[in-house]
């Protein structure tokens, strides 16, 4: 006969992480609702959206696109451009030559503006092999200027001071929604293809390079190759935005491509977020559409002389919000809108 005390069998409690287990398939499925009504609503916006609302959407999404290519090149790969521009330039003018004189299909004209640019990226991203910081900085500008003065000087084939008008281009028979269409459409393979670069070989690479050149060269990994492809990279998103930008405002000349347009990009990188493609996409809507938003508050408290009063303010205002996200909030809007997330979820 057993004389041992029966024992208690207590059933085990619930672990204390069963009521979060259930936490990231509901945060899952939240993503998914928020990303599906965020496609209803870019595919319905022509619908109720006047002109003006349907061009700022345009140039927001095209603007998009050149800050994830900058982001790639400044936010992963910590290479710092200032010329950024100065690839958009070639992209447009390839664009427009292809379409004026061989009238060749736009999506053509865009993967050629792409080409074209990721191979000008590749010559000015060589100094990134021996030099970075501050001194790549200045090769970097060094191309933007020499750049501009091609797209200024060689008159016979880009048309100088004048440039080049571009026809216009009826997608599917739709005008102006067409477009708006296909830059969406554009905008989002991008941005994911962006997104998913970095769950890649390549994209670590990247990584390991800003974070410490030469201990990636340590670890096997070809730094001359990979710095020159994300100069390239970059360079490649800023062709496909100007072969668009091309289309959409069917002029091509200098003016469009300064270094106020590369200052406005990295502007929107930092304030954004670096190394996120949610910051990029933050990052350009707030930059387009913040002199438009000051134009219309200017107007409210009776301004009259609107264009002269926000053409010098918009260099101060690019330069102040550039300091204020790095002294305040490095991740830029990227960052703030993972803080309310996250502190949202706490109290819920």
């Amino acid at each position: 006969m057993d004389e041992r005390a029966p024992t208690l069998r207590v059933p085990a409690a619930a672990p204390a992480s069963a009521g979060r287990a259930a936490s990231p398939p509901r945060r899952a499925v939240w993503q998914t609702v928020g990303w599906l009504i965020l496609a209803v609503a870019l595919l319905t916006f022509p619908a109720y959206a006047s002109g003006y609302l349907l061009f700022m959407a345009t140039l927001v999404a095209i603007n998009v696109i050149a800050t994830t290519g900058l982001n790639i090149t400044v936010g992963y790969a910590g290479l710092l451009s200032i010329g950024h521009s100065a690839f958009i330039g070639v992209g447009a003018y390839a664009s427009a030559l292809l379409w004026i004189h061989y009238g060749t299909p736009l999506l053509f004209n865009i993967a050629a503006g792409a080409v074209a640019a990721f191979l000008v990226g590749l010559v000015f991203g060589a100094p990134s092999l021996r030099i970075k910081d501050a001194y790549l900085a200045i090769a970097t500008l060094a191309a933007q200027y020499s750049l501009y003065f091609v797209f200024q000087q060689w008159t016979s084939v880009t048309g100088g001071e004048r440039g080049l008008t571009v026809p216009g281009v009826d997608v599917l028979g739709m005008g102006d929604i067409g477009f708006y269409y296909l830059v969406i459409v554009v905008t989002v393979l991008l941005c994911i293809a962006s997104r998913n670069l970095f769950r890649t070989r390549v994209g670590r690479a990247f990584i390991a390079l800003r974070e410490r050149d030469y201990a990636a060269e340590v670890l096997g990994i070809n730094v001359v190759l990979y710095k020159l492809l994300a100069f390239a990279l970059g360079a490649a998103y800023a062709g496909v935005t100007g072969a668009l930008m091309a289309v959409f405002l069917r002029i091509v000349n200098p003016d469009q491509f300064t270094l106020l347009h590369s200052v406005f990009f990295l502007a929107a990188v930092v304030v954004g977020g670096q190394a996120s493609t949610l910051g990029s996409i933050l990052g350009a809507a707030f930059m387009t559409m913040m002199p438009e938003v000051l134009r219309d508050l200017l107007e409210l408290v009776g301004s009259k002389d609107v264009a002269g009063i926000l053409s010098p303010m918009r260099e101060i205002i690019f330069g102040a919000l550039i300091v204020t996200f790095l002294m305040f909030e490095p991740r830029g809007l990227a960052g703030l809108f993972d803080r309310l997330r996250v502190g949202g979820r706490r109290s819920s």
